[in-house]
C-alpha cells in the first residue's frame, strides 16, 4: 500500500476536509503492514473503496422560528460503509458542522461498528442547526424539517441514525415521531428512543458506562487499578455525566467537567448530587459550567481553559474532536499521567496522539473507548426487532462483554513487545473485519 500516494490523491479530491483526512491518515499508517500482507486486498483496491464513502446525502433543511422568520440551515447522511450490516451512526446538531467533520465521524464509525462484534456498518449524519437558545417549539419544527427530507434513505434494514451533539432523547423523540408519521410503520428505525416508545435501559450513560470499563480493563491489563485514581472529564453531557457516575461507581474521584466557557476543578470529587446537577445544567440550554462554581462552593471555575494542566492519573476527553492538543498531552505526560482514553470523538489532536504513543503512554483511540454508545444502541435494535425489552442487568451485562472482547481485540493486534498500542490494535482489529466482508461480497 502506498500510504503517502493515497493521502495525496484524497487530499487533492478533498481540499481543506481536515478532519476526514487525520482519520483516514491514523487508521492508514497503523494497517499498513498488515494490509501489506495480504496482496488480495490490494488488487481489489480494498483501501480505495474504503476511504470513499457509499453516498453522500446533502440537503436544505427550512423552518420557521418562532417569530416568523424563515432560516435555512444544511443538512447531511453520509452512508459511508454497510459491508457488515446497515449504516449505523449518529445525528449531530452542532453550528460546527460541515462535510468532513460527518466524513470523519463516518469513517471513524465503520471501524468502531466493526469492533462491537454486531452486525453494523458506519454511518453519521447532522447539520449547521443549534438548539443553543432555540425554544423548544423551534427545536421540533427545525427536527421535523430535518426528517422531511431524511426519510426516505433510512430504515431498521438500512440505516439507523442515533443521537450525537445537540442530538439527545427530546430530539430523538421528535425526529422519529416525524419518521413514523412519514413511514407509516413502527419500527426501530432510530436509536436512543425513549424507554416508553421502543428504547433501551442505559442507552444514555452507556457511551460512559462503556468507556470506564475499557479504561478499568487497560489499567488491569497493566497492572493497576481504577479504585483511588483522580480523573479529569472534559465536556458535562451525556458522555460526561455517564463516565462520571461509572468512575465514582468503581471508586476513582472525578474532579474536573467543561465546557466551552472553561472548566470547573472539584478536589472533594464530583458525585450524587453534583453528577445529578450537571444534568441541571445540560438542560438549561446554556452551554456553560461556570454556574457549577456557584452552586458548590469545593468547585473552582477557570475561565477560558482546559481541564488538563492539572495533575491526574486519568484524562478522558468526553467533549469534541481534537480537544486535547500536543501542548496539553505534553503537560499530562510531564505530570505522569497513567492513561488516556478518548471516549469522545479522536478527541486528541494527531499531534497529541504521537506523543503518547512515542512516550509508552497508555493511550486508547474513541472507536475502542466510546463504542459502548453504538454496541447499547445495536442491542436496542435487536430489542426492537424482537419486539421485547431486557432488564437493566441484561443490558449491562452484554455492554460489559462486548467492551471486553473489543478491549482483547485491541491487545491482539497492538501489543509491541510490553507496549500496548491501542491505536493500531483497533485500527487492525476494525479493518480486518471489513475489509474480509467486502472481499466476499465482490467488487460494489
Amino acid at each position: 500500500m502506498k500510504t503517502e500516494q493515497i493521502l495525496a490523491s484524497l487530499e487533492a479530491k478533498h481540499p481543506g476536509e481536515k478532519e476526514y483526512l487525520q482519520a483516514v491518515k491514523e487508521v492508514l499508517i497503523s494497517i499498513e503492514d498488515v494490509y501489506n500482507e495480504h496482496p488480495e486486498f490490494e488488487k481489489a483496491k480494498i483501501i480505495e473503496r474504503l476511504v470513499e464513502p457509499d453516498r453522500i446525502i446533502t440537503f436544505r433543511v427550512p423552518w420557521v422560528d418562532d417569530k416568523g422568520e424563515v432560516h435555512v440551515n444544511i443538512g447531511y447522511r453520509v452512508q459511508f460503509n454497510n459491508a457488515i450490516g446497515p449504516y449505523k451512526g449518529g445525528l449531530r446538531f452542532h453550528a460546527s458542522v460541515n462535510l468532513s467533520i460527518i466524513k470523519f465521524l463516518g469513517f471513524e464509525q465503520t471501524f468502531k461498528n466493526a469492533l462491537t462484534t454486531l452486525p453494523m456498518g458506519g454511518g453519521k449524519g447532522g447539520t449547521d442547526f443549534s438548539i443553543h437558545g432555540r425554544s423548544e417549539a423551534e427545536v421540533m419544527r427545525f427536527c421535523q424539517a430535518y426528517m422531511m427530507e431524511l426519510w426516505r434513505n433510512i430504515g431498521p434494514c438500512t440505516d439507523v441514525p442515533a443521537g450525537d451533539i445537540g442530538v439527545g432523547g427530546r430530539e430523538i423523540g421528535f425526529l422519529y415521531g416525524m419518521y413514523k408519521k412519514l413511514a407509516r410503520e413502527n419500527t426501530g428505525t432510530i436509536t436512543g428512543k425513549g424507554l416508553e416508545y421502543g428504547g433501551s435501559i442505559l442507552r444514555p450513560e452507556a457511551t460512559g458506562f462503556g468507556g470506564l470499563y475499557f479504561v478499568n480493563q487497560m489499567l488491569q491489563e497493566h497492572g493497576m487499578e481504577i479504585a483511588g485514581k483522580t480523573v479529569a472529564l472534559s465536556g458535562f453531557g451525556n458522555v460526561a455525566w455517564g463516565a462520571a457516575i461509572k468512575a465514582t461507581e468503581l471508586g476513582a474521584k472525578v474532579v474536573t467537567i467543561s465546557g466551552p466557557d472553561g472548566y470547573i476543578y472539584d478536589p472533594e470529587g464530583i458525585s450524587g448530587k453534583k453528577i445529578d446537577y450537571m444534568l441541571e445544567l445540560r438542560s438549561s440550554g446554556e452551554d456553560i459550567v461556570a454556574p457549577f462554581a456557584d452552586e458548590f462552593k469545593s468547585a473552582v471555575f477557570f475561565p477560558n481553559k482546559r481541564p488538563w494542566e492539572q495533575k491526574i492519573d486519568i484524562a478522558l476527553p468526553c467533549a469534541t474532536q481534537n480537544e486535547l492538543n500536543a501542548e496539553d498531552a505534553q503537560i499530562l505526560i510531564d505530570n505522569d499521567i497513567k492513561c488516556i482514553a478518548e471516549i469522545s470523538n479522536m478527541g486528541c489532536t494527531s499531534e497529541a496522539t504521537d506523543l503518547f504513543i512515542d512516550n509508552k503512554i497508555l493511550y486508547a483511540p474513541g472507536k475502542a473507548v466510546n463504542a459502548g454508545g453504538v454496541a447499547t444502541s445495536g442491542l436496542e435494535m435487536t430489542q426492537n426487532a424482537m419486539h421485547i425489552s431486557w432488564t437493566p442487568d441484561e443490558v449491562d451485562r452484554k455492554l460489559h462483554q462486548i467492551m471486553n472482547d473489543i478491549h482483547n481485540q485491541c491487545v491482539e493486534h497492538g501489543r509491541e513487545g510490553n507496549y500496548i498500542n491501542y491505536v493500531k490494535g483497533a485500527n487492525i482489529a476494525g479493518f480486518m473485519k471489513v475489509a474480509k466482508a467486502m472481499m466476499a461480497q465482490g467488487v460494489i
